[in-house]
């Protein structure tokens, strides 16, 4: 079975034959998958563009590797339970030797292909993608595969840029699903959270995973600025322009944005005035997905009970459609998961 989007923008769950695993690739019977907005923007055509159809979805997913390709020995066995994905635009291939390669930022490959399929009973992935499991880490928390590595390599930009730890760091859209891991992995390495979102719930489930501050987007920008005096950093999580504005604005003079939910094309582009970010000297960047070895270390995080999924809610492959909406509806926080 494999949820494919039609051309009509629908998704239907259908029969196909098992795959068969290629040179460098392991074929992996998966347990569970993880529903991320990726999907959501994907189906609804949000970001411009659309694959020739019918085009497999999802990119989140916990399996067992099932059968070995050529060459591909040495990187797993039989039997191995692995988390794949690593983002679906970095996580199917990329070369290894270019210079984004070499310097830890494969997804700039120019051989770089996507991987995309995890809502399905099986899947043959390229092997230097796979990242063994422990025991500790359970099928759960399959959304580490492309919600929690987001979060943690943004994270980490933090250290890059000299945001060091006791420093405050707001985290807007901080109760969804990339959110709720930022503000556990930002408070493991030290940092002071500002947790943003919107509605009580939301902020009471942003206090519960440790946000020093919970405050409501509406009246962040007053409580930020006058009673912090504005943040050293700024990441945002939530797929909305006005997610943007809101994180600019936080930031104290020499602030760092970090931009990782993508807002549909439709909502245009975000305006910033040159002489501002001169006067405040202020660093814009994006970030998206992380690295084979960046997994490695959010998987050991995880067995060591640092960072936790929230699972909102539970479903089968036939319910993915559904799920999707309710995620576009903002029906959840944490994450939603598919038992296969």
């Amino acid at each position: 079975m494999l949820a494919v989007l039609l051309a009509d923008g629908k998704l239907s769950v259908t029969e196909v034959p098992k795959p068969s695993p290629k040179y460098e690739e392991a074929l992996i019977k998966l347990t569970t998958a993880g529903v991320c907005h990726s999907d959501v923007h994907l189906v609804k055509g949000e970001w411009g563009f659309r694959r020739a159809t019918p085009f497999p979805i999802g990119h989140e997913g916990i399996g067992v590797v099932e059968e070995l390709g050529p060459g591909t020995e040495k990187l797993v066995q039989k039997g191995d339970r692995v988390i794949m994905g690593l983002g679906g635009i970095g996580g199917g291939y990329w070369c290894g030797a270019c210079e984004y390669c070499l310097s830890g930022r494969p997804r700039l490959c120019r051989q770089a292909r996507p991987l995309s399929g995890t809502y399905a009973e099986y899947i043959s992935v390229w092997a230097k993608a796979l990242v063994r499991l422990p025991d500790q880490v359970s099928d759960n928390e399959v959304s580490l595969a492309c919600g929690g590595l987001t979060a943690y390599s943004a994270v980490k930009k933090l250290i890059k840029f000299n945001v060091t730890p006791n420093k405050k760091v707001a985290i807007v859209g901080a109760a969804g699903g990339l959110g709720h891991y930022a503000v556990q992995i930002a408070k493991e390495f030290g940092y002071k959270i500002v947790g943003v979102d919107i509605g009580n719930e939301r902020l009471e489930f942003v206090k519960a995973l440790g946000a020093d501050y919970a405050v409501d987007a509406n009246e962040a920008p007053q409580f930020v600025m006058e009673k912090l005096g504005g943040v050293n950093a700024s990441i945002v999580f939530t797929p909305r322009l006005a997610g943007f504005e809101l994180g600019m604005g936080l930031l104290k003079r020499g602030g760092i944005f970090i931009g990782v939910g993508l807002p549909p094309i439709s909502e245009g582009p975000i305006s910033v005035m040159p002489l501002d970010m001169l006067g405040r000297d202020l660093l814009i960047m994006l970030s998206a997905v992380g690295t084979v070895q960046e997994m490695r270390e959010l998987v050991q995080l995880a067995a060591d009970g640092k960072v936790k999924t929230h699972i909102s809610k539970i479903a089968s492959l036939s319910e993915a459609a559904q799920v999707l909406e309710e995620l576009d509806q903002g029906r959840y926080t944490g994450r939603a998961i598919l038992k296969i």
